[in-house]
């Protein structure tokens, strides 16, 4: 099931490369390792998600295991969501566009798979650590200094496989798709590293340690997971709708804006720091009203205005809700900061439906597209249970809803509520209570969703491993059964 149409950075003089059949084979390994794993964590970080919902309307929940008080359970399901999750699928994804751009095989594959183990293991550690309550307390950045060691290393052997991917291309010419996947393979070490090394190992004093820890957190959420999901975007769309990309000028622009701008974003107003920071933290989330204008627009341009082609394809479907959760996240933020007159929303329940829309709602939508499309390609299969895939399509819609809507309101509630001094704490808190029931469903959702997607990757490399399987056996045994020659 190899195609051969592709967004072509060179045009028609571009240089020879290997066969995307090629190509794919050469990716199996590391990316069937990534993804497989990439969705067995986010089905188990749905598992923790579902029940630190649950803990709001049901206390008593659980509330014998010191393991899932809500405090260690909800970190896990952050911690299991990035790193278990995000970073592993968008690894995947960022392979795959290197080889199938660069017309190169991949080639220290094993090498990617190796590290993808090593990367499982230290989120293994990480997470247990957080659940015995071995916390950090940075979000973002909670799990303990051991099990980071080893994600780091994990990281290490999974990019030097990546970079040695880009250097060998056999296309110079470089599609915007990759500026943001490559620069997104750098800027994950130098953030972690640096974050670790303040935090942790190094520890700065006073509220420089809370300034460090926004700039991480901000980095990690907003500019290298936009990176890849944007890079995902800028290939998918144009290849499935077999149209160029509108303007490689907007992408530039962008990639830039993502850069300089992303950087800066995070900072409360609230924040007891010195006054230019969060000052300059609103500036720059202002300014990042400009790249999702041009997301869009560039999107909209590319299909023609026809937004009807989304439909056309099933990886298509879940990158067109990526598209649209960037930019209505993206205004959130921007709005969240500019309308907390009194300097509440951001202790509300405005603030995690915003990090949801733009986890779940953008980034992860954008990876389903991706891995809908990419496994097909590298193993010859299609999915078993293509019912599974629209279930799957349509149950993530739900959760959304379930889930952004009754949070976004009921954390509006809570600011007006709390900026009134007639009304009492506890009154405040109740009156959450219904819209966290209701967010309670779209956690269920999901979840049901993502073990979806689980089944049906089990289930595909289930069918590859067993044809492989038979055809390896029926070439060792093809002599045993051959009629034996009669000698004259």
């Amino acid at each position: 099931m190899s195609d051969t149409s592709s967004p072509t950075p060179g045009g028609p003089g571009a240089a020879a490369g290997a066969a995307p059949a090629e190509i794919d084979a050469s990716c199996r390994l590391p990316l069937l390792v990534l993804f497989a794993s990439a969705a067995a964590w986010l089905l188990i970080a749905s598992a923790f998600g579902l029940i630190s919902s649950l803990k709001f309307h049901a206390p008593n929940f659980l509330a014998d295991c010191a393991w899932f008080t809500y405090g260690r359970v909800h970190t896990a399901w952050l911690d299991a969501m990035l790193y278990g999750f995000c970073i592993q699928a968008g690894l995947g994804a960022g392979f795959w566009l290197f080889a199938r751009l660069g017309r190169a095989p991949l080639a220290l594959g094993w090498l990617a798979a190796i590290g993808a183990v090593v990367w499982n293991l230290g989120v293994t550690v990480g997470v247990l650590g957080i659940l015995a309550g071995d916390s950090t307390g940075f979000e973002t950045l909670e799990m303990p200094g051991y099990a980071a060691a080893i994600v780091f290393l994990g990281y290490v052997l999974i990019g030097a496989a990546g970079l040695l991917a880009f250097h060998q291309r056999r296309e110079r010419a470089l599609f915007p798709s990759q500026w943001f996947i490559f620069t997104a393979l750098f800027w994950f070490p130098w953030i972690y590293s640096s974050a670790n090394l303040l935090l942790l190992k190094f520890p700065v004093r006073g509220v420089t340690q809370a300034v460090v820890a926004w700039w991480y957190a901000n980095n990690l959420l907003n500019v290298w997971l936009s990176l890849v999901g944007l890079g995902v975007v800028f290939y998918f769309v144009p290849k499935i709708t077999r149209r160029e990309l509108h303007s490689h000028y907007l992408a530039l622009f962008t990639f830039w804006m993502l850069l300089l701008a992303g950087s800066w974003c995070g900072i409360p107003n609230t924040a007891p720091v010195p006054a230019w920071m969060p000052t300059a933290s609103m500036v720059a989330t202002a300014l990042m009203v400009l790249p999702l204008l041009t997301i869009g627009l560039s999107v909209y341009r590319t299909l023609d205005g026809k937004c009807s082609q989304l439909l056309a394809h099933p990886s298509l479907q879940f990158i067109g809700i990526g598209v649209a959760a960037f930019v209505i996240a993206g205004l959130m933020n921007v709005l969240g900061v500019f309308i907390d007159f009194g300097h509440q929303l951001h202790f509300t329940w405005f603030e995690p439906a915003r990090l949801q829309l733009h986890l779940y709602g953008f980034f992860a939508m954008t990876m389903f597209g991706a891995i809908y499309y990419i496994v097909p390609q590298i193993i010859g299969l299609a999915f078993p249970w293509a019912g599974l895939i629209r279930a799957h399509f349509w149950l993530a819609i739900a959760g959304l809803v379930f889930q952004i809507l009754p949070l976004t309101l009921g954390g509006i509630v809570e600011a007006l509520n709390l900026e009134n001094p007639n009304v009492a704490f506890i009154t405040v808190v109740k009156e959450t209570l219904p819209f966290l029931r209701v967010s309670t469903l779209g956690d269920l959702s999901i979840a049901l969703g993502n073990l979806f997607l689980l089944v049906n990757l089990i289930g595909v490399m289930n069918r590859f491993f067993r044809l492989r399987a038979v055809t390896a056996y029926a070439q060792v045994t093809a002599d045993l059964f051959e009629p034996t020659g009669v000698k004259p």
